[in-house]
């Protein structure tokens, strides 16, 4: 069987990690991109082989080094000969008094959270429109939509960008190319886990669920979005924030 390929950037750990699981589940090969996670990367890789039966690949390259990019690009198409969806989930955050934020914060920033979903979609995109068919799905952000904080006033910048990034692929790659994002809240991640008791305790009161969400159920919701039953979904933001 000619199984569908999924890449996503940055998912060696967190919501990238339980996306690609869930896309492993469904039975895509899929590509674990990373940058600086090899182990956690590796043990991935044969985690999802094993439990799955499907076939993965661990490739290591900055998302917004454009040759890093391409070359990840090239094993992928030379091992499976084609692409179907492109999840651009890599991102930072660099969490400080604003008074401290400097050009060098924002630089890496936006270098990973939107130059690098540019870059990916570039070199992917020449590969679906060769095609004529595929799925990109943008992880944003509430961030960049209606919930901000300035403690993080470039990463909420740069989620904003991913928004607008969307919109303007979805016009550049009509009709081959579905382009559509994802915006989650709060979710429960290894890095918001280390939030202070009073934070989380202070921002569950806001989200009508009572709860964050977990990463899988930010990791089902694009698998819908890649799916066929998805087919007349395009240019769309999907917040998942369970109420906010």
């Amino acid at each position: 069987m000619n199984n569908k390929v999924a890449l996503i950037t940055g998912s060696s750990r967190g919501i990238g990690r339980a996306t690609i699981t869930e896309f492993a589940k469904k039975g895509y090969n899929v590509v674990i991109n990373y940058k600086n996670s090899e182990k956690e990367a590796t043990e991935l890789k044969e985690q999802l082989q094993n439990d799955y039966n499907i076939k993965a690949l661990a490739i290591r390259a900055d998302v917004s080094n454009e040759e890093e990019v391409k070359e990840m690009v090239n094993i992928i198409i030379s091992e499976f000969g084609h692409i179907d969806v492109l999840v651009n989930n890599a991102g930072i955050a660099i969490d400080k008094d604003f008074e401290e934020r400097t050009v060098d914060d924002w630089q890496k920033t936006l270098n990973t959270n939107l130059i690098g979903p540019f870059v990916v979609s570039k070199c992917v995109g020449e590969v679906m429109l060769n095609q004529k068919k595929g799925k990109i799905i943008n992880i944003s952000s509430t961030n960049g939509i209606n919930s901000f904080f300035p403690t993080s006033i470039d990463y909420d910048a740069s989620k904003a960008g991913v928004i607008n990034l969307t919109h303007n692929l979805a016009i550049q790659y009509a009709p081959y190319i579905n382009v559509n994002c994802v915006a989650p809240g709060w979710v429960n991640t290894e890095m918001n886990k280390e939030l202070p008791k009073e934070l989380i305790e202070e921002e569950t009161e806001k989200i009508y669920k009572k709860r964050f969400a977990e990463p899988s159920e930010i990791g089902k919701v694009v698998c819908f979005l890649a799916s066929d039953d998805a087919d007349f979904i395009n240019d769309e933001v999907i917040k998942i924030d369970g109420g906010y």
